[in-house]
């Protein structure tokens, strides 16, 4: 069959034009072959294109960061149902995928670009796409990526240009998520409880050893995970995400939690605390996670090894949809019941399992450089071989949940903070008395140098005690059969691992504000002393065992004061309140 001379101008116009249309969703890191990603500006810019040209995408400023852009949140609903409220409540699974909460780490800023678009073309996941709601954050740490180099990722293979890890502030923003002192954190507070996703997503990209995967996992730990959301991560979308990383070329391995060591010996698995992105959101029963591509291999591997990773996990979400949503509903009715959590955890060293790995032989050589041991990786000495893991956690430190904690109004910042995740409270409604348990900080460490603008408090040593408590109209009173009760336990316990306490809300009740001067104050101790004759007993025995106490008049009139109606109540007593 002959063509006519017109049907093949027309076939050529029409592969050139089909050929322009494909070509305007290219992004950036298409263009360049792999060797740079957007700016700031570009990626909104296409984010907006793809938000005009396709009706299934959908863009929304949401709150303010600390550079003075907002937020952006981007949705892809094939329904075109773009109703928050609606699509936390929905039957749809929700996947929020976080991207450049280090702004140097780029590899999900330009796979979420390469997936949305994909998603939006039906070039993936056809089917399953009617099944759930992508939703993406392009540029968390929006200060970070305006401050644009190409020297700070001194050991990173590609892009050209990248931003900074600090934010506008030079916060590090996954140490944020409890803590909240930066815009960012505030908006992003208010964009996940708007959504409630069932996957969350924060990717990265690291280094602490030489291995030979592109991409590793940190997922939820398993044993920190809330009751009845366990079987699903372990049994069902762990290994459904690694076969498929397998199958697309991208072998995955648990993150390598090891640095400045060989990991032929073993490793551990990451504990992901409330302070960091996964952890936080476990706290409210969303399965969490962070990819960890490997910063030695080139951007043209780990950008696609990224967007596999998307891939894979929105299939296992929208596969797994009704499972998924009944795992976490289940695991709210649990919360329900429990009472005793845990708040602190330890590595349990007497179990372990075993992951096939894949490395290279290491070696400490001679360094000419420092004239010292260095450790260096051959490359040319790949091996696979069977390494102890160690991946089941213990809890350290718990504490009873009460039935209600109680908070003046005057600690407002954490009010504030609690409301913005959703915690139930209310009011009291007039003046009273009532008595609670809290309580006695007798002795904490800091540490020394300013981690994340906080000095973070440990090894804190605690009193139980029961007072009577005046209370105001307005104080509040917040009962823990709510959705947010392992966050509220885990913010208000002080021992918790990223409590409020520990980091540094509370400060000032370990601050004495008023205090006696010695030449006056010792006629009236000779008179608490004589008036209470137990308080003068154990006066006079401390005086004979404590050299240290019989040496120092001033310890020793201190030591009256305290016990004496003059001391400041309020003094190294835990302003949260234990209600029963």
């Amino acid at each position: 069959m002959r063509l006519s001379f017109f049907t093949v101008i027309l076939c050529l116009v029409s592969s050139v034009a089909f050929a322009q249309k494909e070509q305007q969703y290219m992004t950036k890191y298409e263009l360049t072959e792999g060797t740079e990603t957007v700016t700031y500006q570009e990626g909104i810019k296409y984010y907006q294109k793809l938000a005009k040209d396709f009706e299934t995408i959908k863009m929304i400023e949401m709150g303010p960061t600390d550079s003075g852009e907002p937020l952006h949140l981007v949705l892809f609903d094939s329904d075109k149902q773009f109703d928050l409220e609606g699509i936390k409540t929905g039957e749809k699974g929700v996947f929020l995928i976080n991207n450049a909460i280090h702004a140097g780490e780029t590899d999900g800023i330009d796979a979420s670009m390469m997936f949305l678009r994909d998603l939006a073309q039906k070039k993936v996941l056809k089917k399953e796409s009617k099944n759930v709601v992508v939703a993406i954050i392009p540029f968390f740490n929006i200060g970070g990526v305006l401050n644009r180099n190409s020297t700070t990722r001194v050991n990173q293979n590609g892009p050209k240009e990248y931003g900074f890890r600090g934010n506008a502030r030079n916060f590090n923003l996954n140490r944020d998520f409890t803590k909240a002192d930066t815009r960012n954190m505030w908006s992003f507070w208010e964009i996940f409880h708007a959504l409630d996703p069932d996957f969350f997503l924060d990717t990265h990209v690291s280094n602490g050893a030489d291995y030979q995967y592109v991409i590793t996992l940190i997922a939820n730990q398993k044993d920190k995970l809330s009751p009845g959301l366990i079987e699903f991560q372990e049994e069902t979308m762990k290994p459904q995400i690694y076969q498929h990383m397998e199958s697309v070329g991208f072998p995955m391995t648990p993150y390598v939690n090891v640095y400045g060591r060989k990991p032929d010996a073993g490793f551990s698995e990451f504990a992901d605390w409330a302070r960091y992105s996964s952890g936080f959101a476990n706290l409210f029963q969303t399965y969490g996670f962070m990819t960890e591509t490997h910063m030695l291999k080139p951007y043209q591997q780990r950008v696609p090894a990224t967007y596999e990773f998307i891939h894979g996990m929105t299939k296992v979400l929208a596969d797994n949809k009704e499972t998924v949503k009944t795992a976490r509903t289940t695991a709210r009715k649990k919360l329900m019941e429990q009472s005793i959590f845990p708040l602190k955890w330890e590595l349990d060293s007497s179990r372990n399992s075993t992951l096939n790995f894949k490395g290279f032989e290491g070696e400490y050589v001679d360094s000419d450089l420092t004239q010292q041991k260095r450790l260096f990786y051959d490359r040319s000495k790949p091996f696979e071989k069977e390494l102890t893991y160690w991946n089941s956690y213990k809890p350290a430190i718990s504490a009873i949940a009460p039935e209600y904690y109680v908070i003046k109004k005057s600690w407002y910042q954490v009010v504030e903070m609690l409301k913005a995740n959703k915690v139930g409270m209310r009011e009291i409604e007039s003046d009273t008395s009532i008595s609670v348990k809290t309580y006695k900080i007798n002795s904490l460490k800091s540490v020394s140098n300013s981690y994340e603008g906080h000095y973070y408090h440990y090894d804190i040593d605690l009193e139980e005690v029961t007072i009577e408590l005046e209370l105001s109209k307005g104080d509040l009173l917040i009962p823990l059969n709510q959705d947010t009760k392992r966050y509220i336990v885990e913010m208000l316990e002080p021992l918790g691992e990223d409590s409020f306490l520990k980091w540094n809300f509370f400060d000032t009740v370990m601050e004495r504000k008023e205090y006696f001067s010695s030449y006056v104050f010792e006629e009236l101790a000779k008179k608490i002393l004589e008036e209470n004759p137990e308080l003068e007993k154990q006066y006079r025995e401390l005086q004979k065992s404590d050299e240290n106490f019989t040496s120092n008049r001033y310890m020793q009139l201190d030591w009256i004061f305290k016990k004496s109606k003059h001391y400041e109540k309020v003094h190294l007593i835990y302003p949260v309140y234990r209600l029963n």
